[in-house]
Parts: C-alpha cells; structure tokens; sequence
C-alpha cells in the first residue's frame, strides 16, 4: 500500500542541526506521519517551500506541489524534539477524524493464535477485558470509542490504548502490527 498524504511533524529548513556537511550542501528536511499506513516518513521539500506542523501534504505519485522526493522511512530515535511531541496531537487528529475505522478494530480483532487475542495487544487490556469486550460486542457491534467505554467496565481510555500501541509499533520491535503498515 502506497502512502498518498502526510501530515508534518517538523520542518528543518537548514536540515538536521548534527549534519557537518557545509550549509550550502544542506537540504530542508521534514519529519512526517503517513496519514493512511501511520509510518514515520523523512521528506525533502521543494526549494523555497516552507512547511508547518500539523500541514497535510501530498506525496503520492505523479506531480507533488510542496514535496521534492521521499528519503524515506525513519525510526522514532530519529525524530527531532518537536517531531515527538506533535507525534501524539497528530495521532489524536486521525484517529478522531477517523473514529470508526479504530472502532471497527474493536468490532472485528480476532484470535493471533489459541492463547492470544489482537486486543490483548492494547496496552492496559488482558484477558479479563477483552473477554468483557468480545461479550458487549457479541451482543451490539460497538459504535463509537464512548460506546467501548460505556459498556465494558473499568476499561482503560480506548483512544488512548490505540495511540499506544501505535507508538510501540512505530519503535519497531513488536512482532505483531495492528494498525502500523509494515
């Protein structure tokens, strides 16, 4: 699955501040989100273009009016301070813009094998939970984050476990992924 829009986490016009290389062999850098496969992208802008945070982008193929090429992907180590921190705001918008495809996982996660279960991959979610979950949904598919919390008792915010796990994937060391296209 090709990412076709990202949405910036930070804008280098100078490049990274550790490069050593002379200032005029220095390009921009920007730190993005991919908005439909969640992975972290390094992008080089068109000269004289200037990018903000939280500025969606396009950078699928054919003609790309703010984005010169992909580097490509990168690791959370890699991301500047700024980068992290807007990580999290960013991961809210998307998942608040798209509510339903994140609820859906709930409605839908099934068993990786005979002793464990796709939500028990939610951080603050063990057995006792996703047993509640599988039984509220079993008798109304859920539909929305509030509907989660309403029915299942003492469930960890699950907005907030989604963003997580979505962290942890991004790190690169879970074995199974969820909602990061690998």
């Amino acid at each position: 699955m090709k990412e076709e829009n990202a949405i910036i986490l930070d804008f280098l016009p100078h490049g990274y501040p550790m490069d050593r290389r002379p200032m005029h062999l220095k390009t921009a850098i920007a730190q993005a989100l991919g908005k439909q496969t969640l992975v972290l992208l390094e992008l080089v802008p068109k000269k004289d273009c200037f990018l903000q945070p939280h500025e969606e982008v396009y950078i699928g193929e054919g003609k790309r009016d703010k984005i010169h090429h992909i580097i490509g992907r990168i690791g959370p180590g890699k991301l500047t301070e700024t980068a992290k921190s807007e990580l999290n705001y960013i991961l809210e918008e998307i998942i608040a813009k798209d509510e339903g495809k994140f609820v859906e996982f709930f409605n839908k996660a099934g068993p990786i094998n005979t002793r464990m279960h796709q939500l028990e991959l939610l951080p603050g979610i063990g057995k006792r939970h996703m047993l509640s979950i599988l039984e509220a949904r079993g008798e109304k598919p859920f539909e929305n984050f509030a509907d989660i919390k309403n029915r299942v008792s003492l469930l960890p915010d699950p907005e907030k476990a989604v963003i997580k796990r979505i962290l942890l994937e991004l790190e690169g060391t879970e074995k199974h992924s969820l909602f990061v296209k690998v």
